[in-house]
């Protein structure tokens, strides 16, 4: 067969052929890209919906701890086994507060309903004395025709809510009550065609079945693929004729000095750098074969130049791990290193795992590369490397592994341990010195990170009570109270001073007034919830904000905190016997008392103020 025969078959071969399979796949992944684009995108859009609902289970939540299970009228009529009166108040809730549906349910059927009957999204708790269980509480806030609204406004997805075959709430009217194709099917609805993607409510009122749909509209997907296929075509065309140009003219020039050039180019390939490529004349040839013999200086000038890279690379390494030492997020470092080791040492592996939180197991904070058959060589050498405190290196069958120990320089604790592993050869003396050079490089980077944790949390804690500081409560308070802007919600703001605790100190002593101080840090811990956050405000004054709590619900948790300060019966630090103390308290809440975190504060100021001149041991509200 001829030269240029040769030359079309190859042309067709390297060319024709996987432009062909180009083409093919070209047109599938433009197909596919664009269907996975909108198929993100519903999907994305579609856990917005999901996420709102959830959104509104918490809040029915909050509105079940902070409206209907302290409504003293509502409870104590469930106690006393007044229905009757306990339906009217719960009528009265979804009238007056932001509260769509209450449903008391027992022995499996509601006994009790008040409000919309196409409310979704419940918070459940069970309503119980400490004698007495009288069912399961069911609160919404939300009914199902807002919720579809909502759907559409923050997503553009038209919403179909159902309870079974009811249909409760929907954007899409021409829809009717047509039963809708499962996840990812596509239905008509007039002109246009709308893909579904469904969920089901795992939490519903009882007897309800609620399945929530969202509907994309998927017009102008047929026209975008057609669009992006021409394109390509397009492309590929004249990819395809400059190839075919190209072809025709390397064949008719390489036939007359292929044979001289190759000679030449088989020495260069054995490895004969001192070849030189014959050149003769000016055209493409000749200047082909004088960039060859450039390439072959060049090639000699390159193999002198890898030891110094070597060197230069070591000592980037060197560099990177006294730079990561001085970091402060682990697990980041410890990525890094890992990355390092491996790419240093040309291991195949590497990975860190530190103590965890128990301080028995281990957890794997980073890793780098496959196992694959590394993971016994690996496991044991981390063994014995835990075990001893000190670094060991093994190998199993084609296996070899290092592992290190991550520990303080004085032989403190073993936090963990740094391996790396590889198959085929065995580590050399500079993989080993350069890994343990990486492996101190992290302890000292752990060690930084837990002295930088332990400054982090002793400049936001009170040192005598253990609980935040004035610094640490402010920007919790202030969070409170955005947060409440944002869910229109309440918050609430205790403000105690223990009452003549300057003479109590001179009386007493600074000893016995710091022993008070702990103690009521005591009471306040034990009575809050773990969403509140009780703190020291500064001397003997402390508060405590309490999140989803309206005024008086902040009045009657503020009563508790000043009848335990009362009950205190503190001992002595000098002497036999116990003392008292009490605290003047004030409270105020946003709403309606303030509007920030300043003026709230304020306000509860003012209002233990009120308390000290009405003859402290007080609670007061906020005016």
């Amino acid at each position: 067969m001829s030269f240029r025969k040769r030359l079309a078959l190859f042309f067709v071969l390297i060319v024709i052929v996987p432009m062909l399979a180009v083409t093919f796949l070209l047109f599938r992944l433009i197909g596919e890209s664009e269907n996975g684009r909108v198929n993100a995108s519903i999907a994305a859009r579609h856990d917005v919906a999901r996420e709102l609902l959830r959104e509104q289970r918490r809040l029915a939540q909050v509105a079940i701890e902070a409206e209907i299970s302290t409504d003293r009228v509502f409870v104590s009529s469930l106690q006393a086994g007044d229905r009757r009166r306990a339906a009217k108040r719960a009528r009265q809730l979804v009238e007056f507060q932001n509260i769509e549906r209450i449903v008391l349910v027992r022995g499996g059927r509601p006994v009790l309903q008040a409000g919309d009957a196409n409310a979704i999204a419940p918070a459940v708790r069970p309503v119980q004395s400490p004698t007495q269980r009288f069912g399961r509480l069911e609160v919404s806030v939300i009914d199902a025709r807002t919720y579809a609204r909502r759907v559409r406004a923050l997503t553009g997805l038209e919403t179909v809510v159902r309870d079974g075959r009811r249909v409760l709430a929907s954007t899409l009217p021409a829809l009717g009550g047509r039963e809708l194709p499962v996840d990812g099917d596509e239905v008509a609805v007039g002109d246009l065609e709308y893909r579904v993607v469904s969920f089901s409510d795992p939490v519903s009122f009882t007897g309800q079945r609620v399945r929530v749909s969202t509907l994309a509209s998927v017009a102008g997907t047929s026209s975008a693929i057609r669009e992006g296929r021409l394109t390509a075509a397009a492309i590929l065309a004249g990819f395809f004729l400059v190839a075919i140009a190209c072809a025709v003219l390397v064949s008719r020039t390489l036939q007359q000095q292929i044979a001289g050039f190759l000679t030449a180019a088989h020495r260069l390939g054995s490895g004969d750098f001192s070849a030189k490529v014959p050149t003769v004349g000016r055209d493409e040839f000749a200047a082909l074969g004088e960039e060859f013999n450039k390439m072959s200086g060049e090639l000699e000038r390159r193999l002198a130049e890898l030891t110094q890279q070597r060197a230069r690379f070591q000592e980037a390494m060197l560099r990177l791990g006294e730079a990561v030492a001085s970091n402060l997020d682990r697990d980041a470092l410890l990525r890094i290193i890992v990355q390092t080791a491996v790419e240093g040492t040309g291991a195949d592996v590497g990975r860190a795992r530190v103590r965890a939180p128990d301080g028995a197991s281990l957890q794997e904070l980073a890793r780098v590369g496959d196992m694959g058959g590394l993971e016994a060589a690996v496991a044991a050498v981390e063994d014995d490397a835990l075990r001893d405190a000190r670094p060991f290196e093994g190998s199993a069958g084609p296996a070899h592994a290092i592992a290190h120990p991550l520990c303080a320089a004085d032989g403190g604790e073993v936090a963990g341990v740094l391996s790396i592993g590889r198959a085929g050869r065995p580590f050399s003396a500079g993989d080993r010195d350069l890994f343990t050079y990486l492996a101190g490089q992290a302890t000292r980077s752990i060690e930084n990170v837990q002295l930088h944790e332990m400054v982090a949390r002793e400049s936001v804690t009170d040192h005598r009570t253990g609980l935040p500081n004035d610094r640490a409560f402010a920007d919790a308070l202030a969070n409170e109270i955005e947060r409440s802007k944002r869910y229109d919600s309440p918050v609430g703001l205790v403000f105690l001073d223990v009452d003549d605790f300057g003479l109590f100190n001179k009386r007493y002593g600074t000893e016995q007034g710091n022993e008070v101080l702990r103690e009521i840090a005591r009471v306040l811990r034990e009575n809050s919830r773990e969403v509140d956050h009780p703190g020291r405000y500064g001397g003997e004054e402390f508060a405590i904000a309490v999140p989803g709590t309206d005024l008086d619900g902040t009045y009657n948790f503020a009563e508790r905190i000043r009848k335990g300060i009362e009950e205190l019966r503190i001992k002595r630090v000098d002497a036999p016997g116990t003392l008292t103390v009490t605290a003047s308290v004030g409270v105020a809440a946003v709403p309606p008392e303030a509007a920030d975190a300043d003026a709230l504060v304020a306000a509860a100021d003012t209002a233990m103020r009120e308390a000290k001149k009405l003859g402290k041991n007080k609670t007061v509200r906020a005016r």
